[in-house]
């Protein structure tokens, strides 16, 4: 499973003051935490700072790998904050993200083609957000075969189908998951990727939907997640579920998680 660690986003209110007061020390732990953890990839973002996103979202890449090992998730919609954000990240970035969308589509599409960027692919286009799984996969479809023909390698791209409430439709947790799977089958070395925290919106006792959608999820092929690290239930429940789906040889990394005490 590939982790994003979501909790350095400036809609948190604890992480926005923090990036507007320049508090390395609180930006830094949380980098830390969240590697320390299990992420693979930290997701940067400071949207809500209009005027000065650019500015922050440099800082914070800075920070971050000058003093860690992390490679960041670039999480802006806007080309010249992912810009000025390559300019100074080391090694291959993550690229969150682009969609069918056309002025995002024009926008991000140069920044990505040619390169070795991984890119989150959102099945979203300018008709709207998917219900069906129908619609993902008929988006999904032109989404990575446009990208390939831009030179996107198929194994950078990380189609997210989009997660929506269940609480106001009973069909949209079955539909996301039926087009992850059709997505991990029909276009073999592909990876997908998802925030799911979406789909128990409006509900009671959130945790417990969550986990059990991201299980549901991983059966289905799901291989990558924007999530919050620190969340041990939900760590050891994605191990518990990669080894049961058959993704963990020898269940050597349901073992290592055990002996490092990681499993609840």
């Amino acid at each position: 499973m590939i982790v994003v660690g979501e909790l350095l986003n400036a809609s948190r209110k604890a992480v926005g003051t923090a990036i507007e007061a320049l508090d390395a020390d609180y930006i830094l732990q949380v980098a830390r935490d969240q590697l320390e953890a299990g992420a693979d990839y930290i997701d940067v973002n400071a949207g809500t700072f209009m005027n000065k996103e650019g500015e922050y979202v440099e800082w914070m890449v800075r920070l971050i790998q000058d003093n860690t090992d992390a490679v960041c998730s670039l999480d802006s919609p806007d080309p010249e904050v992912l810009n000025r954000a390559l300019k100074v990240h080391k090694g291959t970035a993550m690229i969150n993200s682009i969609s069918l969308e056309k002025e995002r589509y024009d926008q991000i599409l140069p920044i990505i083609a040619g390169t070795d960027l991984k890119v989150i692919a959102l099945c979203m286009s300018d008709e709207g957000m998917p219900v069906t799984r129908e619609d993902r996969l008929k988006i999904a479809d032109r989404l990575i075969n446009d990208l390939c023909r831009n030179n996107v390698k198929l194994e950078n791209i990380f189609v997210d189908p989009l997660v929506q409430p269940i609480a106001t439709d009973q069909s949209y947790g079955m539909e996301f998951l039926n087009a992850i799977e059709g997505i991990m089958t029909g276009y073999p070395g592909v990876h997908t990727m998802c925030g799911l925290s979406n789909v128990s919106h409006g509900l009671p006792n959130r945790k417990i939907l969550n986990v059990s959608f991201a299980i549901m999820a991983v059966a289905k092929g799901l291989d990558g997640l924007i999530v919050n690290p620190l969340d041990r239930q939900m760590m050891a429940s994605l191990v518990a579920a990669e080894t049961l789906a058959g993704r963990d040889e020898y269940c050597e990394k349901y073992l290592d998680a055990f002996r490092s005490g990681n499993l609840l």
